[in-house]
């Protein structure tokens, strides 16, 4: 009894201390929580909260505590407490592996900062489903509102002007940043300076925020779905401003087309989570000019100088400031405060390291005629530093990735609210080789004999290398696509050793100008690929990187820029042709091509493909298999297939320019009638003449397949009729139209040119009429219920690639298109004819994609339509008396179709 009464007292003696531990903790919780409201009444209560000391250490075994002391364990210590813990710590943030479940410490004095969030897939079973080394951003900031911890999306297109204080806090009402994620306030550390929470499910689970997969495209999707708790957290690092997690993570991933499951697999990847603290000190944005091509992040102005919301953008660009202004202003050559340095992955074949050293430092000539140097440099992987990591987005890495995939890319990662690039990756798939080596082989095999083998000279693919990884450092650097670029040159200067040794293929590599295959066997001296710069890349580093020591702020820097522009308007070699992905409007500014003439070049074009299939099966020996001459000759098809398309976009073409109103040129000029019309026959021609593909001597060594010359035949033929779309616009803005019924009456004697003859058709004329036909029963066919508009199955869109385009021009820049085309290919012919190319828009975030422009309230094609199909019906019946054989009978089905689809109308 005595006992039990001195136990009694004793329990007495500590309750006052017991709940002024719990009430000092609730106080303190409070004063972080309520950070905008109710400040009166947290200052009261903490007045009458006794003090507590610290633990000590909270991370004491449970059997070390007294039954009275484990009341006093605090949450925080609770998440630890008998539990297999890992922790790495550091000023910006401390991480906690619990038992399995990852935490977040954050400091209070983080709360509200900006930050980028980044996650990649740096591992992978399989590459054709994750995107492997490309990081998903997300430009984010923790708040703490009331018990709960936001994690933000921070609205970076809203700027106002300061000054105009009266509309600044509704603007700031209506512009809130958007909650992510929301944690429960799990507890705060010992001394109250951090708040923990718990992050297992942000991090390891399925997060569409931070897709690793390829999501959703045209006529198919990419569902990955991590398998429930199966994720394992790898590793952990924290930096001084940054932090890296990794996490292997199970995932099941469907192909899905037109909806259908198409294919699952089992795929693990181990992710990596990068956190970095963006700069408090903002860099100075430079409003862009739509004129110049940069990659830019998009903003609204409020303002009461001018009506209504100002519409700008800031272009890409890396924080680059002399370290000697001073210096600069002399016109010194000056380092910068900060360089762009490089790191090259140890995981790259030996031989090419030095090329790929090469294409960074080739860039630094032009900073130095603006009064930098030193601006790029180059590392190798550290081996010694443990604060390296690629994945950490605070390190530039040209990374090497084993893929079946044949491409690079230069991503960078972006201050959205200023257009400071911090951090960038060039991704070089390992396949790129191959099509590097297609490439060459295909447009300089008649001119250049060294690269007439299996496997290119060391030099050529030093070379190619070069060039390839020069590119994407310039996309790096902020530099959109100009592929306009290479229409600046007369085609016949490129068969010219003095213009092309000082100007190469185009005023851009950042163009899409690979290799001179206008020049021809004979032609001398002859320089057969881009030049190391052209001078609109010099133009964009200039205007992108100019420093301008006395501007006092963006405006007055404007000012200037926009002279230095207009100084250049209406010169071909400056001009900017944004990339046309979902639109395809202006023939002078696409892929793959060279010259300011596609009928001219494309004519030198062929003449050489010709003579490189004569030569193919004597050029390329040690291929057993035929597999590398079937490669080729794949390639060389698709190569005449885009000569064939660059000379279409001319029919109903018009060409696009950005102008600032009083300087010379014109927004869009419709492309001349008669090149319209030449267009049409030398399309139609070369479409008749395309058996030379049919190389039997060389395709019997293949294995069993159809030839490319009907392969290409059928890809041209489906997007012939369709083009009087295009002619319907450009006729519309034309000074000197190219008519709708000019075309159709042009189309009538193209195709049907050896009926109206009484020639023998060939397999190529039954082709074409076939399709002809189709179509013109296609227009006047009743849609099903709920399908097409006013009863007429909706059409492809003349404008828009065709699933073949996107793949001879490289549209899609994942490599999945080309990846799946094969079954894409054949759900699309068993679903119906319509692909968009509109989801494979998401390397781009310039000025926008050129849109497709609605031509509905100028369309009266369907009596044009209407009018070819009676003319075509009268033309058969008047042969079909005469015609004999397979003729006939071809005749006999059209006539069928039409007077199917036209007796009743």
């Amino acid at each position: 009894m005595k006992n039990c009464m001195i136990l009694i007292w004793i329990v007495l003696l500590l309750l006052p201390t017991y709940y002024g531990v719990l009430a000092n903790g609730r106080a303190q919780y409070q004063s972080v929580a309520s950070s905008r409201t109710d400040k009166k009444e947290n200052v009261k209560k903490k007045k009458n909260t006794p003090k507590k000391k610290s633990a000590k250490n909270s991370t004491i075994a449970s059997s070390n505590f007294s039954t009275a002391a484990r009341k006093t364990d605090t949450p925080y210590q609770k998440v630890f407490k008998d539990k297999s813990v890992e922790t790495v710590k550091s000023d910006f943030m401390t991480i906690h592996k619990v038992d399995g479940k990852l935490y977040f410490e954050i400091p209070l004095k983080q709360m509200g900062l900006e930050m980028l969030l980044s996650a990649a897939a740096s591992q992978t079973s399989n590459s054709t489903f994750a995107d492997m080394g490309l990081k998903k951003m997300l430009h984010v900031k923790f708040t703490i509102e009331d018990s709960l911890v936001y994690l933000r999306m921070v609205n970076k297109t809203t700027t106002y002007d300061t000054k105009e204080h009266n509309i600044v806090p509704a603007i700031q009402d209506n512009t809130l940043d958007a909650v992510l994620e929301s944690y429960k306030m799990v507890g705060l550390n010992a001394d109250k300076t951090a708040v923990l929470i718990d992050v297992t499910k942000f991090f390891m689970e399925t997060n569409d925020n931070l897709n690793l997969f390829r999501k959703k495209y045209s006529l198919f999707s990419i569902y990955g779905k991590s398998k429930m708790g199966s994720a394992v957290v790898k590793s952990m690092k924290t930096f001084d401003d940054n932090l890296t997690i990794k996490v292997l993570m199970p995932h099941t991933v469907k192909l899905l087309l037109m909806g259908m499951t198409y294919a699952q697999e089992d795929v693990t990847v181990m992710a990596t989570y990068s956190l970095v603290l963006l700069p408090k000190e903002s860099m100075r944005p430079r409003i862009s000019d739509s004129r110049v091509g940069v990659f830019l992040t998009n903003k609204e102005h409020f303002t009461m100088e001018q009506d209504g919301v100002e519409h700008y953008s800031m272009a890409y660009r890396w924080r680059l400031e002399p370290k000697d202004v001073e210096a600069y202003k002399r016109g010194e050559l000056v380092e910068p405060k900060k360089p762009i340095v490089w790191y090259v992955d140890s995981a790259f074949p030996e031989e090419w390291k030095e090329p790929i050293r090469r294409a960074v430092l080739r860039w630094n000539p032009s900073f130095e005629k603006i009064g930098f140097k030193n601006v790029l440099q180059v590392r190798d992987f550290p081996k010694d530093d443990p604060s390296f990591d690629p994945e950490n987005v605070k390190y530039s890495c040209i990374r090497y990735l084993p893929t079946g995939i044949a491409n690079a890319m230069g991503p960078c990662f972006v201050d959205q609210k200023t257009g400071e690039i911090f951090g960038a990756s060039v991704l070089v798939y390992s396949n790129v080789v191959q099509m590097i080596n297609n490439w060459r082989f295909i447009q300089t095999a008649q001119i250049d004999p060294s690269v007439r083998n299996k496997k290119m000279p060391q030099e050529i693919m030093d070379e190619s290398i070069e060039y390839v990884i020069a590119h994407e450092i310039g996309h790096t650097l902020g530099f959109m696509h100009n592929m306009a670029a290479s229409a600046a040159y007369p085609v016949d200067s490129l068969r010219s050793a003095t213009f092309t040794q000082r100007y190469g293929t185009t005023p851009s590599i950042m163009d899409y100008a690979r290799f001179n295959y206008v020049a021809q066997p004979g032609d001398k001296g002859v320089k057969l690929t881009p030049p190391t710069l052209g001078v609109y890349d010099d133009f964009l580093v200039q205007w992108d990187y100019q420093y301008f020591p006395d501007a006092k702020d963006m405006k007055e820097e404007a000012i200037i820029l926009e002279k230095m522009v207009d100084a250049k308007a209406g010169d071909p070699m400056y001009r900017y042709g944004r990339q046309q992905i979902a639109s395809r409007y202006d023939p002078s500014a696409l892929e793959e091509d060279l010259g300011d003439d596609p009928m001219k070049a494309g004519d030198y074009g062929i003449k050489n493909l010709k003579y490189i299939l004569s030569n193919l099966d004597k050029w390329i020996k040690d291929d057993a298999d035929g597999s590398h001459k079937n490669s080729l000759y794949r390639g060389l098809a698709n190569q005449y297939y885009r000569y064939l398309k660059n000379v279409s976009y001319n029919i109903g073409g018009i060409y696009l320019t950005e102008v600032k109103e009083g300087t010379p040129g014109q927004r869009f000029v419709a492309v001349p009638k008669a090149k319209q019309k030449a267009s049409l026959k030398w399309l139609i021609n070369h479409f008749r003449d395309s058996d030379w593909l049919n190389n039997k001597e060389l395709t019997r060594k293949f294995p069993l397949g159809i030839n490319m010359g009907a392969i290409t035949q059928k890809a041209l033929a489906s997007s012939i009729p369709n083009l009087y779309k295009g002619v319907i616009l450009s006729s519309h803005v034309s000074q000197d139209p190219y008519t709708e019924q000019e075309f159709f009456n042009d189309l009538y004697n193209l195709v049907f040119e050896n009926t109206i003859k009484n020639n023998t058709l060939t397999d190529a004329d039954k082709m074409l009429q076939m399709t002809i036909i189709d179509w013109i029963a296609q227009t006047f066919t009743v849609a099903p219920a709920g399908k097409g508009l006013l009863g007429i199955i909706s059409e492809e869109d003349a404008y828009a690639p065709s699933l073949e385009d996107i793949a001879a021009y490289g549209l899609d820049e994942t490599g999945i298109t080309n990846h799946f085309f094969d079954q894409i290919r054949l759900m699309r012919e068993k679903q119906g004819n319509m692909i968009t190319a509109e989801e494979l828009t998401n390397f781009g975030y310039s000025y926008g994609w050129q849109n497709n422009v609605n031509i509905t309230a100028i369309d009266n094609s369907r009596t044009y339509i209407f009018a070819l199909g009676t003319r075509v019906r009268q033309l058969l019946e008047n042969k079909l008396s005469t015609a004999k054989g397979a003729d006939r009978t071809h005749y006999e089905i059209l006539l069928f179709t039409l007077n199917q689809k036209l007796k009743n109308l």
